[in-house]
């Protein structure tokens, strides 16, 4: 098919207005959408079509199994698409509209193929302007995973999406770079009051903990599936937003991950904080690329999947990146970067 590739502004002029009405009537007509959100960008669809949520599955080579989000303009809007509780409304006071997804029994106006077939869906409310103002003109939930062919790294900007989706899906609003630059925190509230942390994002396990909610991790946030083991939420594939390019993590000191990259005689990108830059440039062989500083964690979080697509385009046998510690924004880098080097870690 041909896409259509439309430039549009958070400032919502008569133009770009007119543009989120022709995309939001290609949603109605059970088209694919790809729109930008403070995450990343997003492949949406009507959510309460079987026809166009199965669209999202074929674009993307996705996994039947693999559940998709959907997106609503207000928090009240899900009453519409899943049971609800006190402790939803608790979370959606204090995250919504943002980068937070919350688990909730579904109705039966979502098909399960949106849901892969399980007895809940994924939902979000997101900040963006442009996402908010599509959602709403569109009078419709959205679906929308992240607009990438499947396992490779997420889109951040409409150049990535292109590079993916160009010929796959009706209409590509280019909105900018996303802020964030990793997809939404997934969190699933259990009959006890406690929240399951699914998929680590920007709001934090520090961030639930601070409303007085008790937070677990699911096994899966830090380590592979078990065999057998469901899929509850996007992001719990063992192997996800992978460049081609090999890609391996190190567990330690920085001069002892220089001393084992310099024995091996890569032609390599290194990632690394903006602190060790000066390290990794005495090796010829190494391109050191800064993530930023260590003290400031968003920088690295909204250049990762970026630099792995900019990496890939490159002359390289390997990528390398130091493993961030677990914890606030990073274990959200943690989640993804294992994933994306296939749980492939160098322990230093």
């Amino acid at each position: 098919m041909t896409t259509e590739f439309t430039r549009i502004s958070a400032a919502m002029s008569g133009e770009d207005l007119e543009s989120i009405e022709r995309a939001a009537t290609v949603i109605r007509n059970g088209g694919l959408v790809v729109f930008p959100t403070e995450t990343v960008y997003g492949l949406g669809a009507d959510a309460t079509q079987r026809a166009a949520a199965e669209r999202i599955y074929a674009a993307k080579g996705r996994p039947a199994d693999n559940p998709l989000i959907i997106h609503i303009a207000a928090p009240e809007d899900v009453e519409r698409y899943a049971v609800t509780s006190p402790l939803y409304y608790r979370l959606a006071e204090a995250f919504m509209p943002g980068p937070l997804t919350v688990v909730l029994p579904v109705r039966d106006t979502i098909p399960r193929t949106v849901t892969a077939g399980l007895p809940t869906v994924a939902v979000r409310c997101p900040s963006h302007p442009v996402a908010a103002a599509l959602i709403r003109a569109a009078g419709v939930p959205i679906a929308a995973p992240s607009a990438n062919l499947s396992g490779s790294p997420s889109p951040t900007n409409a150049a990535h999406v292109r590079d993916d989706m160009d010929g796959r899906v009706d209409m590509i609003l280019d909105g900018g770079s996303s802020v964030i630059g990793l997809e939404s925190t997934i969190v699933k509230p259990e009959e006890d009051g406690t929240l399951t942390l699914l998929r680590p994002g920007a709001v934090t396990p520090e961030d639930l903990a601070a409303l007085g909610i008790e937070v677990r991790l699911a096994g899966a946030v830090m380590h592979a599936l078990r065999p057998g083991e469901t899929v509850l939420s996007p992001g719990m594939k063992y192997k996800h937003y992978a460049p081609r390019t090999p890609f391996y993590l190190w567990d330690g000191d920085s001069a002892k991950a220089l001393s084992y990259l310099k024995d091996r005689e890569e032609k390599a990108a290194v990632l690394c904080y903006e602190e060790d830059l000066a390290l990794f440039l005495t090796v010829p062989s190494l391109t050191p690329i800064s993530v930023g500083s260590r003290e400031a964690l968003g920088g690295f979080a909204s250049r990762l999947f970026a630099l792995l697509r900019e990496c890939d385009k490159g002359p390289y046998t390997a990528i390398y990146a130091p493993l961030p510690p677990p914890h606030g924004l990073g274990l959200a880098l943690y989640n993804r970067m294992i994933r994306a080097a296939a749980h492939q870690i160098i322990t230093l």
